[in-house]
């Protein structure tokens, strides 16, 4: 089966970091760019982030860049999302999922395939 499982996330205060997981299983993600979204409680689904396939190529919301980074280990199957100087807005469900061609930023949620369950990020002092 396709599945995409994320985690790492917690509860931090503002300005701290975490380092959240995408690991997939069912399929091999070096085929695929890989997207992170999030969304806010009462909020709209966001794109936050992406990755192409070799991981040369990073793509960020104006929200989140300077912040946080992407990165991938394709022989591990697995997908990364460094989030540092966290701030209260950042509060939000994480997702992974990998997109259907090759793409930076997302503004069409059709052009992503599979989706992760999701890792819950919460930034409160």
């Amino acid at each position: 089966e396709v599945r995409l499982v994320e985690s790492g996330g917690g509860s931090v205060q503002p300005g701290g970091s975490l380092r959240l997981s995408c690991a997939a299983s069912g399929f091999t993600i070096s085929r695929y760019f890989m997207t992170w979204v999030r969304q806010a409680p009462g909020k709209a689904l966001e794109w936050v982030s992406t990755i192409s396939r070799d991981g040369s190529e990073r793509y960020y919301a104006d929200s989140v860049k300077g912040r946080f980074t992407i990165s991938r280990d394709n022989a591990k199957n697995t997908m990364y999302l460094q989030l540092n100087s966290l701030k209260t807005e950042d509060t939000a469900l994480y997702r992974c999922a990998n997109a259907k061609g090759a793409l930076g930023v997302v503004d069409n949620w059709d052009n992503l395939d599979s989706w992760g369950r999701g890792t819950q990020v919460t930034v409160s002092s």
